[in-house]
């Protein structure tokens, strides 16, 4: 399986994406700079964590215009594996690939810890290997991690399944005071209805090998290498 990992100015978790894919997995893997206009020859492209471009204006608000962000869009359309973590998921929502906003937390404070997440639905490439309800300690670090929808395109994921991710407490019971950020129904991560494209704020890529304390995260990674295995 052949991954791309898109750099843009202000990426910081591109190398660390990089690194469980090419070494952790041993898959294929190369970056892509943020001014390439193809992604042909890939299966799967991974917008990482970061600040591109200082995020000013509002973050994902600038990379959302960057010559990649049109060839990642055409990828997605045509069924490509995205997945874009933190900074990625708030680039994918400011280019339409996913719906909703990601605003300020609601402690107006940059938050950088491990939480706890539940994996709400097990249907999509980048889930298959977890357990519905599973809960996983996941790390986040962001600043804009509020995730924020009206109440229709709420109503759409819960009945499209497409939220996967919910911040929980470490028994997996979604309380208030277990939520980081703010986020409405305790979201951490979303896909869109064909279950390919897929955000989330916590990182994956820094819990992907026991050194760091926790290899939950890169059973992600090896849920859409064996999703692609098998087709």
């Amino acid at each position: 399986m052949r991954f791309g990992v898109v750099v843009f100015p202000g990426s910081n978790c591109d190398r660390d994406c990089y690194h469980v894919i090419r070494n952790v997995l041993r898959q294929d893997c190369r970056f892509v700079w943020h001014q390439e206009s193809s992604l042909q020859g890939l299966d799967a492209v991974v917008l990482p964590g970061g600040f591109s471009y200082g995020d000013y204006l509002r973050v994902g608000a600038v990379a959302r215009f960057s010559p990649v962000m049109s060839a990642v869009a055409e990828f997605a359309q045509g069924g490509g594996l995205v997945l874009g973590i933190c900074n990625g998921f708030q680039i994918l929502t400011e280019a339409g690939l996913l719906p909703g906003v990601l605003m300020r937390n609601r402690s107006l404070k940059f938050i950088c810890k491990s939480v706890t997440i539940r994996v709400e639905s097990t249907e999509t490439p980048w889930t298959n290997r977890y357990q519905s309800g599973q809960a996983l300690r996941i790390p986040v670090a962001h600043g804009d991690g509020n995730f924020f929808i009206d109440s229709k395109n709420l109503s759409e994921l819960q009945k499209n399944q497409q939220i996967l991710f919910r911040y929980c407490s470490p028994e997996g019971e979604i309380l208030e005071e277990w939520n980081p950020n703010g986020s409405i129904e305790a979201i951490a991560g979303i896909c869109n209805r064909e279950r390919n494209v897929l955000g989330m704020m916590p990182h994956p890529e820094r819990c992907s090998e026991s050194i760091l304390g926790s290899e939950e995260g890169r059973i992600l990674f090896e849920s859409v290498v064996e999703w692609f295995r098998q087709r």
